[in-house]
């Protein structure tokens, strides 16, 4: 099991405990550091006493369960208005809204495009893109998230 599925495991029920649901769980080198990080939502929007409240209810387990043997940085964080939509089921849950998609290689130009998210199918992202429809296969796409217009 991957680390982030064993966080997450244990993670979810104490997140669900306490109001939010999570969004994901990511474990990242940046900068010569290792960073877990929970990304956490819920209705009306995240907060920073939630994050704190989270983190402190997360951290017990984290030392007794010891699922990374190094040092790293542990972080709870709002899963944001534009977060990355990752999992089938983000793509489940926001199917009809505006996302921006970033690509390896450019397409017709562009490196990334904005549209509405029209379905998910293993990996595929297929975009309502000016009155076209758009499918761009899972080796094209490098990252999608929400797109909120400000």
């Amino acid at each position: 099991m991957k680390i982030t599925e064993e966080v997450a495991s244990f993670a979810k029920p104490v997140v669900e405990e306490n109001g939010c649901t999570l969004w994901d769980v990511e474990y990242v080198r940046e900068g010569g550091q290792w960073y877990l990080r929970l990304y956490i939502d819920k209705e009306g929007g995240v907060d920073i006493s939630d994050c704190e409240t989270i983190s402190r209810a997360v951290d017990p387990l984290l030392d007794e369960k010891d699922p990374i043997p190094t040092s790293y940085t542990f972080e709870v964080c709002s899963a944001g208005l534009e977060r990355e939509l990752r999992l089938p089921e983000h793509f489940a849950a926001f199917l009809g809204s505006a996302v921006r998609v970033r690509l390896y290689s450019p397409r017709a130009g562009a490196r990334e495009l904005v549209g509405t998210l029209a379905s998910y199918d293993d990996g595929a992202v297929t975009l309502e893109l000016n009155g076209q429809t758009v499918r761009l296969e899972k080796n094209e796409v490098a990252q999608v998230r929400l797109h909120v217009d400000f």
